[in-house]
């Protein structure tokens, strides 16, 4: 069974979801992707020697103002007032990779997946940035969803390491 794509009108144009007769529920979405770097850009991001400042706090902020505007930057987005957003970072020196997390959520009548791949998306984005003078070949890969929960579709899970995770504040498990 194909499942209908839900931002086009029975004309095919489209539109923005009506979710005026959904129930708020509590949402939360976990998004998670990567940057590859030179070991020299990885070495000054780890050392606070990058010539712009402090890489990851700066990304975290700009993840955080990133989810939280992602209604004016993905057209049919539902503007969101977010009840939480955090980035976090994991660091693996010997690959020269940083893995960004993004967990969003709210208490709602849609999902906040849009706003996680968002703040994922704009906190790697920011470490590029604030690296290129040192490494221009880096690399984004992998962004996705890991978790979601709430709403009609209830709990989708796509990170085995999130597989154990119980509840919606287990995002950083």
């Amino acid at each position: 069974m194909i499942e209908k794509l839900t931002h086009f009108d029975a004309g095919g144009q489209a539109t923005m979801v009506d979710v005026t007769d959904k129930s708020p529920t509590r949402r939360t979405a976990i998004a998670k992707g990567r940057i590859r770097l030179s070991p020299d850009a990885m070495r000054a991001v780890l050392e606070g020697t990058a010539g712009k400042g402090d890489v990851l706090g700066v990304a975290r902020i700009a993840g955080i103002m990133g989810a939280k505007r992602t209604g004016e930057l993905i057209p049919l987005c539902h503007p969101l007032g977010l009840d939480k957003c955090a980035i976090d970072f994991h660091t693996d020196e010997e690959a020269c990779e940083i893995e960004a997390i993004c967990t969003a959520s709210l208490t709602g009548k849609t999902g906040v997946e849009m706003e996680a791949l968002t703040g994922v998306s704009v906190a790697l984005l920011t470490i590029y940035d604030m690296c290129k003078a040192i490494d221009k070949r880096m690399e984004i890969t992998g962004i996705h969803l890991a978790k979601k929960t709430g709403g009609k579709s209830g709990v989708f899970i796509n990170d085995p390491a999130l597989e154990e995770a119980s509840g919606e504040d287990d995002a950083h498990a």
